[in-house]
Order: C-alpha cells, then sequence, then structure tokens
C-alpha cells in the first residue's frame, strides 16, 4: 500500500555541478528517506505522475518550460517515507540547456536508489532514447510506461512484458492523472531500492570496434575518477568518445596529472572509430542509441489501424492553421476576459445582506464593513485610525478585493493549460517571434509570464528561459517577458477600466493584451540588432495531445496561484503599503495661521512622499501623473499591486470624512483632473515599466551579473514613460483629454 506524505517545504537545489545541499548517498543516506528521481522527456506526464505519486501541490502544464527547479515530495510505500525528486524534462543526457543540465548533473552526481523513467506510450520510441542513456548509467531504473489510456485510444498496444524483458528493467503502465498504476509503481521503486527486485539493465552495445576502444579507455579511467556507483569509467569513456564538453572538461580536470596522455588517447579512440564508420562518433554512438530504441518499440508496440483519424489531429487541422489559428487564439483571449469579469464583478449571483452581490462586491462589502468598525476609533486615536483605515483596509483591502478576478483568471488559464492548448499558441505564434528575432521557445517563458492575456508571473517565465541554448536569446526573452501582463497589473487595469471604460473592459483588455505585445516584440527587435546580436537557433516542440482538464488539478492549481497572491497581499503589500503610510503621513504640518488644522490633504501634500511625488510632477505631467499617482507608481516597483493598495491609501487619508461605499474606482471617477484618456496613459506606464523586485532578483540569479536587472529596469522605464507621455499628449491634441 502506499501513501501521500504531502511535500512539506520544498527544497530549492543549486542548479549545474558542484555539491548540493543534503546529498544523499544513493538510495538514501543515513536519516534521511531514500530518493526516487523522475525522469522523462517533456510532456510525458512527468509532473501528473508526481502529483499522484505524493499528494503534493504541483504546477501541472502541458508544455516544456515549468518544471525548472528540482521540487521534492513524500511517498509512503510498505509503511517506510521515500523522498521523490521531480526533475526538469530532458530529451537528452548530453545537456545543452539548463534545465538538461540540472537533470543530467542530477542523475550522475547526486545518483538516487531508482530513477523513475516516465515514457510516453503514444510515442515510445522517441522516449526510449532518453532510457536507454538512462540504462548505460547502470543506475536501477523503473519505466513508468505513462499515458496508457491515450495510446489505447488511439490503437496503439504496448507490450510492457516483453519491453520489460528486453531492456531488463520493470516496466509499469500507468495513468498519471487519473493515478492508476500508481501503487504498483511505488512497490517497484521500493522493491528495487530494499533490494527484494533486483534489476539487471540491457546495456547498449555499440559494436565491436567501438566496445573495444570502450574498454580501452575505460581501463586508463579506473583509478583517476572519484569512486561513485553509478559513475562508472564504461560510461565516462562513452562520453568521451563523444567529444561531450561539460564530462570531458570535469574527467581532464578530475584526472589532471594524466590529461595529456587521456587527450591522445581518446583523439586516437575517436580516429580510429571514425576511419572505420566513415561518419563522426558521436553519431555512431548516437546511431546505436536509436537503434535500441527503434528495435524495442518495433517488437513490443503493435498499432491497429483506426477508421478515423486522431481527435488531436482533427482539432489540430483547424487549431493550428495558419489563417484560423490566430482568429482562434483571439477568440479565446476575448472568452477568457468576457467570463472573468462575468463571473467575478458583473453578475450578482452570490446571497449578500440585502440582496445578491457578485463575489468581487461580496470581498469589498467586507472590508467596507471592517472600515466602519474602525471609524469610531477617528475622534480618539486619529493616528492608530489613519494607519488601520488607509494602510491596512483601504490599502491591503484594495488588493484582496480582486482575488475573486485573479481566481477566475488563473482557473481559465489552468484549464487551457491542462487541456494541451497552450502549447498550439507556441505553434501559432512562433513564426511570428521568430521575425523579432525572438527563439521559438521564448514563447515559453512569455506565455508563463501572462502573454495569453494575464495571470502568469515574470518571475517564473524569466526562470523559463532555462529552456533556450543560446546565451543571447536567453537574455532578451528575459528583458521583453516583463512587458506581459502578469496578474499583478490585473487589479490597476480592473480599477481603471471600472471608473473610466464599464461598458468596454473586454475590448479594452484585448487591446492592453496587444499592445503589451506589440511592445515586446518590438523591443526584442531592437535589442537583437544592437546590444544583443546573434545568430537564432531552431525550435523544435512537441505537441501534447488533446484531453479534458482534470477538475482537481485545476483546482488545486488555481488554489495554490490565488493563495499565493492573497499571501503576497498579507505580507510583501502589508509592509510596503504600512511603510508609505508613515511617509504619507510623516511629518505632521504646522497649524494653519488663524489656527486651524491643516485639510488631510494639505497633511498628505506636506509629508515625505508627497514632497517627492511634487518633485516629480513637473517631469511625469507630461503622462498626466500628479504626485498622488507618483506615490503609487513609486511604490509599484516593490510590486505591481501595491499601485492600487497605495492609491486607495492616498485618497483615503486626503478625505476628510471617508464615504465608506465608495469604492476606489468611484474616487477616482470623481477625483479632479482624472479621465479615460489620464487612466489609459497610466495603464500603458503600469503595464511596460520596470519589473517588480522580485523578477530583478530573479534576473540577476539568472544572469549572473546586475548589469542586466539594472538595463531591464532603465529601459523598460523609459519605454513606459515615452508612451504613456506620447499617448496622453497625443490624445489632449485630439481634444480627448
Amino acid at each position: 500500500m502506499i501513501g501521500r506524505g504531502g511535500m512539506g517545504p520544498v527544497r530549492r537545489r543549486r542548479r549545474g555541478g558542484g555539491a548540493w545541499d543534503g546529498d544523499p548517498a544513493p538510495g538514501g543516506a543515513p536519516g534521511r528517506e531514500p530518493l526516487i528521481a523522475l525522469a522523462g522527456n517533456p510532456n510525458a506526464g512527468k509532473t501528473s505522475l508526481f502529483n499522484a505519486l505524493t499528494g503534493s501541490v504541483q504546477q501541472v502544464s502541458n508544455y516544456p518550460g515549468v518544471t525548472v527547479e528540482c521540487k521534492e515530495g513524500v511517498l509512503r510505500a510498505g509503511g517506510r517515507p521515500y523522498t521523490v525528486v521531480d526533475l526538469p524534462g530532458t530529451y537528452s543526457l548530453t545537456a545543452y540547456s539548463q534545465e538538461e543540465v540540472v537533470a543530467r548533473d542530477f542523475l550522475l552526481n547526486h545518483p538516487p536508489g531508482v530513477i523513475v523513467n516516465v515514457v510516453d506510450a503514444t510515442n515510445l520510441e522517441r522516449n526510449l532514447y532518453f532510457t536507454v542513456q538512462l540504462l548505460e548509467t547502470r543506475t536501477p531504473v523503473v519505466i513508468a510506461l505513462n499515458m496508457a489510456d491515450l495510446a489505447e485510444k488511439r490503437g496503439i498496444r504496448v507490450d510492457h512484458t516483453a519491453l520489460s524483458k528486453m531492456l531488463g528493467v520493470p516496466v509499469i503502465p500507468t495513468v498519471g492523472s487519473r493515478g492508476t498504476g500508481v501503487e504498483a509503481l511505488a512497490e517497484a521503486c521500493a522493491g528495487v531500492i530494499e533490494g527484494t527486485h533486483p534489476v539487471t539493465p540491457t546495456l547498449v552495445r555499440y559494436g565491436h570496434v567501438v566496445d573495444e576502444e570502450v574498454d580501452a579507455l575505460a581501463e586508463k579511467l579506473a583509478g583517476l575518477l572519484p569512486p561513485g556507483p553509478h559513475r562508472t569509467a564504461p560510461w565516462f569513456a562513452v562520453k568521451l568518445l563523444e567529444r561531450d564538453g561539460p564530462v570531458s572538461a570535469e574527467v581532464f580536470r578530475l584526472a589532471a596529472a594524466r590529461a595529456a596522455e587521456l587527450e591522445a588517447a581518446v583523439a586516437a579512440a575517436a580516429a580510429r572509430v571514425e576511419r572505420h564508420f566513415d561518419d563522426d562518433a558521436a553519431t555512431i554512438v548516437a546511431e546505436r542509441r536509436y537503434g535500441v530504441a527503434a528495435g524495442a518499440a518495433r517488437q513490443c508496440v503493435h498499432i491497429t489501424p483506426l477508421s478515423r483519424r486522431d481527435t488531436t489531429e482533427k482539432i489540430d487541422a483547424v487549431v493550428c492553421n495558419r489563417v484560423a489559428g490566430p482568429v482562434i487564439l483571439v477568440g479565446v483571449v476575448a472568452a477568457l476576459f468576457f467570463w472573468v469579469f462575468k463571473l467575478s464583478d458583473e453578475w450578482a449571483w452570490i446571497p449578500w445582506a440585502g440582496g445578491w452581490a457578485s463575489p468581487t462586491g461580496v470581498v469589498e462589502g467586507c472590508f467596507e464593513a471592517l472600515s466602519g468598525l474602525l471609524d469610531g476609533l477617528r475622534p480618539d486615536y486619529p493616528m492608530l485610525h489613519s494607519l488601520l483605515d488607509a494602510a491596512l483596509v483601504k490599502g491591503v483591502g484594495g488588493v484582496l478585493g480582486f482575488v475573486p478576478l485573479i481566481f477566475f483568471m488563473f482557473l481559465f488559464i489552468a484549464a487551457l493549460e491542462d487541456s494541451g492548448y497552450i502549447a498550439r499558441v507556441a505553434f501559432i505564434l512562433d513564426r511570428l517571434l521568430r521575425a523579432f528575432g525572438l527563439q521559438g521557445k521564448s514563447i515559453i517563458a512569455l506565455i508563463v509570464s501572462g502573454g495569453l492575456g494575464a495571470g502568469g508571473c515574470a518571475v517564473p517565465g524569466v526562470m523559463a528561459t532555462r529552456t533556450l541554448r543560446e546565451e543571447k536569446d536567453r537574455i532578451i526573452t528575459m528583458l521583453v517577458a516583463p512587458f506581459m501582463n502578469c496578474g499583478a497589473k490585473m487589479p490597476v487595469y480592473a480599477v481603471l477600466i471600472a471608473a473610466f471604460f464599464p461598458d468596454r473592459r473586454t475590448p479594452l483588455m484585448l487591446l492592453l493584451w496587444g499592445l503589451s505585445w506589440v511592445v515586446a516584440l518590438c523591443a526584442a527587435w531592437v535589442l537583437r540588432r544592437t546590444v544583443l546580436r546573434g545568430e537564432q537557433t531552431p525550435f523544435v516542440m512537441e505537441l501534447p495531445p488533446y484531453h479534458m482538464p482534470v477538475p482537481r488539478g485545476v483546482l488545486l492549481h488555481t488554489a495554490e496561484r490565488t493563495w499565493l497572491y492573497i499571501r503576497k497581499a498579507g505580507t510583501v503589500i502589508l509592509a510596503i503599503n504600512i511603510l508609505l503610510w508613515a511617509v504619507m503621513y510623516f511629518p505632521r504640518p504646522p497649524a494653519n495661521a488663524d489656527g486651524t488644522a491643516p485639510s488631510p490633504s494639505e497633511a498628505v501634500a506636506h509629508s515625505f512622499a508627497g514632497r517627492a511625488g511634487r518633485a516629480l510632477e513637473p517631469v511625469t505631467a507630461a503622462a498626466g501623473f500628479d504626485w498622488r499617482v507618483n506615490i503609487a507608481l513609486i511604490g509599484g516597483f516593490a510590486a505591481k499591486e501595491v499601485v492600487i493598495g497605495a492609491m486607495a491609501t492616498v485618497y483615503a487619508m486626503e478625505e476628510e470624512a471617508p464615504d465608506m461605499d465608495a469604492s476606489l474606482s468611484a474616487r477616482l471617477r470623481e477625483a479632479p483632473g482624472w479621465n479615460p484618456l489620464r487612466a489609459f496613459a497610466m495603464m500603458l506606464f503600469v503595464m511596460l515599466y520596470a519589473p517588480c523586485v522580485t523578477t530583478i532578483a530573479v534576473i540577476r540569479r539568472e544572469t549572473g551579473t546586475w548589469k542586466w536587472p539594472l538595463f531591464a529596469t532603465v529601459y523598460a522605464t523609459t519605454i513606459a514613460f515615452v508612451l504613456a507621455a506620447a499617448v496622453f499628449q497625443g490624445g489632449r491634441l485630439l481634444g480627448f483629454g
């Protein structure tokens, strides 16, 4: 029997080579659970299987580039806990992208007790190439033949018993999304680790010429490498013959005293192999691996002719069409915005005091009631009342009021991810991206950052650039990904659209979505032709099959993202709002000449924040921003959600007698100087200006230098201000202001 232990704290491991914190010995160190590593090609259902094994909440997506860190969960089998590690998807142990490096280095430098090789049953031959490479490491392997249900629907039957005999390892049919076969898989892993189910992996034979050279090189390596159960001399010999750069560099470093002798031996071995086969040694080795994979597939896969085309093929004939595809994409995004606004704010479908209310109305009503309760503090404790009402209720409440909108946005995005449609978006937009100097895989980072409309985040978007092989491609993508409409920008849009464009919500959001892409593509085009010139690499991507979203997975994914938004509002945004309140409250202004107290508006203007906002006003006035907006935008450098919280705080502190029933949208609609043109200029600026501090930190970590984060801050803010000012001034000239 298996039990799902849940994850507990996620342990983040160091990328690349070198020591890892808490490295276990093979199978697990004393005092630590034995280690099980999940490895496989992207889109093989690895993460879904991880969730099924551990019961943990993990992001489930149908396109590569999401699982960029090693994450752990706990599996209980036979009454014993096992640590399960979800590795990034990779096609090969010959690592090119950073994701592949993470997976390869973990498997080789920190060997688990068993590797669960997750294999797509619908595409067995291609997946088995990676399987063969895993077997070469001589690490115990259990194969999870995943998506067995889809294979059956397509008329594909895999003889898993025959495959197990051929490869010498257990093969367990599974359906990760449903939990089918999970218990058998857990028991097989436990048996391998505990020694009750020993495995004898079938090793690849490369032909007598190659085998002789591999054996000779292995003899020379014996005693030169540090001991390790899976870092065998034959494996290193094969990698040397392949001229695997990182592995070869490591071997020559470890055998520095005999490096010259070893290099000469490798060169002679490669030359002999290449003369014999009249081909590159790496190609010969790869062909032998493909031969094993192809032979196993031919003997173990039986295809039943189907009378109809596969459903996925039928859908893709329309969805991926050059003409229909983009039209459908726009329609999907429009439908997403329409239903998000309808369900969260426009439709009153929740029972509420005095009638029915929308989800947003319920949340806002709760904070309005809380504000009313605090009103009694005003006469006797004005400063405490100002802190609690302005910073907490108005500031944080203004952000939390959009939890329903964020929830439904995440819900629809998660459903699209789980259905397989997101991968089609990447396919549809690839040609467009390449025309503007972006690499095809850049689409993954842009979608994760919010490129499908909203609801994403630039932090995982920047991390998703690890799938790109060329450094310049990675940096360009990092610099333009923050232009996408992440979930943090949605509250700003929602407030301003509700105030000035209440009847045009969907068209306005579509316009902002389109503008984010236009700016990102133009910026990429300029960067590619100036500071980051370089050749573009080809884009190859697998399209997963369509399937109905799994309700439990979608809801868990949505709940996780929504909770992160709420937690951020309750911690980071609360702290920033308290700080902003302090600089907007102090110093207190002196009494007027007639002895009367200054008005709240005068008090805020006299504060540190008010002075800073007014100092910037001569410049920002070109874009229509007054000192109040400047305060909010300065706070937005920390997190975009703060913009709304800060504006709510400013206007609450300025009011002589606050109207508890007035939302921020209503206050802005009545405030002097505000109009649709100014609101649109502000939305444009918020969409484009500097990434939040968390994104800046991640760019710094990914690039290893402060050069690019600082560049991103300056150039993005410059673009944002120039465009916002152009729109505002142009609109006034046309009579819209």
